[in-house]
């Protein structure tokens, strides 16, 4: 069993590979021994989460999740610890439980392991063994409104939970969440999160719905346990065992820092970053935007960090507080041989200077207003689908309603699906994509998908992303392929949140802080 952190990267398999998985390690496995090893895994994190627990309430469901769930009761009770266990019953139209739940169940009756129609008034330590990975929370069933009952007695509680595999409610291959569960994220329980906490137990393989959209908030602390199961071993020569994607971790993500190099460098070693944005028109002034990202370049180590703000006259010729940043029109950036981040406050104004963008520009990373305006013209779509083919490296650095814009989708859908949308947006337009939010998503067309394991709720704020395109351009500019500075950058990014969050709890973090901040 192992705690997941942001020190490795672990592979992540969809929900009918799991399946696929664990019904070829059951084949060659005495009976009902999955769900034993399962069990035990539960009993053993949770005597390890509250060793002083007096009172532990096990919700169970109808299912296998619910077999986990009694498998885990008889384990602490034979262990001497009290346990109170709730049943659903069975759905209806349905005769009985799965052999092995059906089996587990008959086994925590028989060693006398206390059941209840209703949970304890105290109990130290809840566990969510209602769904898992098999069923949805339907608010059209009715037999759901007993799991709705009791997710809200975990919700208001402040004890820790504990989920089996995956929370009740939460799609496993989406991190979609069930508009009908009642799991509480860490944010909204801030008045006692010191008190409460949130865990999963993921079991065989990691799911990568745990890390994306709404799995955060509410999977909490992950920990996994394979059960002794190697996926690469239950393969069929047929249907190879294949992650679907990958939880990014520090070793696959270095680079966005500066580091020692050789005494020999000079500024050329490192690069040049150029800023094209920051609209000044009327009384729109975005060049804000564009300094974030060129401070952002400036301090990850490019080389040289140029500046070319839109607008006749530009807001600024000179940043007194950043004087290194050089102020350029844009008509004089060397799209060839520079890294164009394009968009960062780019307002209407980047429209007239994207088909150059997008036409000579080597390596660029695209944000923001530039990717609105693409996702409005067919024209600029064309020319960015056709970079690829010329080997131009490209990211696109979206947030889920830009996404959306680029698809022609709502961004409730592409939350709904945050690795197929990403993966689509790579394929459309040949580029590395990172679609932004709660586990970031990086997809590179025909290549990896990687959710980053790094960040939190202090990059919801103005200038965030602005940051990340510069520390994107930055990594870039070193000479990085897009995918391997996408994830650096993304993973730096969620790295100095977190930082900051450890350091200076209770403290806001602002973008500008954040674009010079170091992850220690």
């Amino acid at each position: 069993m192992q705690k997941i952190s942001s020190a490795c990267s672990h592979p992540l398999y969809d929900m009918a590979t799991v399946r696929r998985i664990e019904q070829q390690a059951a084949q060659s496995l005495a009976p009902h021994t999955l769900m034993q090893r399962a069990g035990l895994a539960v009993a053993r994190l949770a005597l390890a989460l509250a060793p002083h627990a007096r009172c532990i309430w096990i919700a169970c469901g109808p299912g296998n999740n619910g077999g986990d769930g009694f498998a885990a009761a008889l384990q602490l009770h034979r262990w001497g610890k009290r346990v109170v266990v709730t049943w659903t019953g069975l759905p209806n139209g349905q005769s009985a439980a799965p052999p092995d739940a059906q089996t587990a169940r008959q086994q925590a009756l028989a060693a006398g392991v206390p059941m209840a129609s209703e949970p304890p008034a105290e109990f130290d330590l809840c566990i969510d063994a209602l769904l898992g990975i098999g069923a949805a929370l339907d608010p059209g069933r009715t037999e759901n409104s007993l799991m709705h009952d009791w997710l809200a007695r975990m919700r208001d509680s402040s004890a820790p939970r504990l989920s089996v595999d995956v929370p009740t409610g939460l799609n496993a291959d989406t991190g979609a969440a069930s508009a009908y569960d009642t799991i509480d994220s860490v944010a909204s329980n801030n008045h006692r999160s010191s008190a409460k906490g949130l865990f999963t137990l993921s079991l065989l393989t990691l799911k990568p719905g745990l890390f994306t959209a709404s799995g955060r908030d509410c999977a909490g602390q992950v920990w996994l346990d394979d059960l002794g199961v190697t996926p690469a071993d239950t393969a069929d020569p047929l249907f190879p065992v294949e992650p679907c994607a990958w939880l990014l971790g520090a070793d696959r993500a270095s680079g966005a820092s500066p580091a020692l190099a050789a005494h020999a460098s000079h500024k050329g070693s490192f690069g040049d970053v150029a800023v094209l944005g920051g609209e000044s028109a009327g009384s729109r002034h975005m060049a804000g935007a564009a300094l974030l990202a060129a401070s952002a370049a400036l301090h990850a180590g490019a080389g040289r960090v140029l500046v070319a703000l839109l607008g006749d006259p530009p807001a600024l010729a000179v940043d007194l507080e950043r004087p290194e940043l050089m102020f350029r029109p844009p008509d004089a950036l060397d799209m060839a041989r520079q890294v164009i981040v394009c968009g960062c406050g780019g307002g209407e104004m980047v429209k007239s200077v994207l088909p150059r963008v997008l036409s000579a520009a080597r390596r660029a990373v695209l944000d923001a207003d530039a990717l609105n305006a693409v996702a409005r013209d067919t024209q600029l779509q064309t020319l960015l689908k056709a970079r690829q083919g010329r080997g131009h490296l490209t990211i696109l650095t979206p947030h889920p309603l830009e996404a959306a814009r680029l698809l022609g989708c709502s961004a409730a859908a592409v939350q709904a699906d945050r690795l197929g949308m990403a993966r689509q947006l790579a394929e459309r337009f040949g580029s590395v994509v990172v679609l932004k939010g709660s586990g970031t998503v990086v997809a590179a067309p025909g290549g990896a998908t990687f959710i980053n394991s790094t960040g939190n709720a202090l990059l919801a704020t103005a200038g965030t992303g602005d940051v990340l395109a510069g520390l994107a351009g930055a990594c870039l500019a070193r000479g990085m392929s897009a995918v391997n500075a996408a994830a650096a950058a993304v993973f730096e990014h969620g790295r100095r949140a977190d930082c900051w969050a450890a350091s200076k709890p209770g403290e806001a973090l602002t973008a500008s802080a954040l674009a010079r901040l170091r992850a220690g």
